[in-house]
């Protein structure tokens, strides 16, 4: 999907943190953006009407929402959070203040799959045919663009709330609100601060938390090889912020593998394939321009 100039689309990564919204035509061609902390719905999603507003025109517009969200466009329910933890969040109409204010086509999707749009898009994940982005932060998601499809089915992924063997000694119970010590709740940014007592970002990196980090991470990262078997995995989210984790989940990754798996990818270059985001904080945002623009494009078909 190339950058189109003259064109320009609007995209909003919505998360539970912050708001992000951009009119843009893609990576290098940005009119205007703005960050802002996500409060009551009714304030924050007025926030973001009103900048969008100031920032006609725009030949369509891209959602990228944290969740869990109803994305079947049959549904009552379509574009409202089904549950959440962010209070005053939960049934939120994330779609519908954007339906009434903009005659444009719409397209929603979670965060996390719009990141691996923005990345197959204009990122590390260009050409390949399954990308995997995975984000660690505030909180553990996961999201993929299949030929340029974000993947759905019955639900949308929740990579973040697998189960994984526990390391050798860890008794923390772990922090999601639903499963306690799935994946989330074991190695998202607040499990580690819970844990250890500090934030991720002061912790130096010979600390035993990144050894554990890494050890998370890696089985996950394992799963998703053998039942996805992605061309590439995207690591990205504050949490990634910690360079030095890369070699440690890599190493991890390759020794889970254990052999099985004989592609040179993985044997010898798999600091090829476990990687960074190329649009580092922006593959969120840039991936809602994406979704706007291919959401505008099939308007058109």
């Amino acid at each position: 999907m190339p950058q189109k100039p003259g064109l320009y689309y609007a995209g909003m990564e919505a998360g539970g943190t912050k708001f992000i919204c951009m009119v843009a035509s893609g990576p290098d061609d940005v009119r205007a953006q703005i960050s802002f902390p996500t409060t009551k719905p009714e304030e924050t999603l007025g926030r973001a009407v009103s900048f969008f507003k100031d920032h006609r025109p725009f030949a369509g517009m891209g959602i990228g929402t944290f969740g869990p969200c109803d994305l079947n466009p049959a549904s009552p329910a379509y574009g409202c959070l089904s549950t959440s933890i962010k209070p005053g969040w939960k049934q939120a109409d994330v779609l519908g203040a954007f339906r009434q204010a903009f005659d444009v086509p719409i397209g929603i999707d979670t965060d996390v799959n719009t990141a691996a749009l923005g990345e197959y898009t204009w990122g590390a994940g260009q050409e390949l045919d399954v990308v995997l982005y995975l984000t660690v932060g505030t909180g553990i998601g996961g999201g993929g663009a299949i030929n340029g499809r974000m993947m759905h089915g019955l639900f949308h992924p929740e990579m973040g709330h697998i189960r994984v063997p526990r390391a050798d000694g860890d008794r923390f119970a772990g922090l999601c609100a639903y499963h306690g010590d799935c994946l989330q709740g074991l190695a998202s940014g607040p499990a580690i601060e819970a844990r250890w007592g500090k934030p991720a970002s002061k912790l130096p990196p010979g600390h035993p938390a990144w050894k554990m980090e890494a050890h998370y991470l890696a089985l996950a990262v394992y799963n998703y090889i053998y039942t996805l078997s992605p061309n590439r995995v995207i690591l990205g989210g504050g949490v990634m912020h910690q360079g030095h984790l890369f070699p440690l989940i890599r190493e991890q990754v390759r020794r889970l593998l254990n052999g099985y798996i004989q592609l040179p990818l993985i044997l010898e270059r798999i600091d090829e394939y476990i990687v960074p985001p190329a649009l580092g904080d922006r593959a969120g945002v840039l991936g809602a321009v994406a979704l706007a623009l291919q959401t505008a494009e099939e308007k058109h078909l």
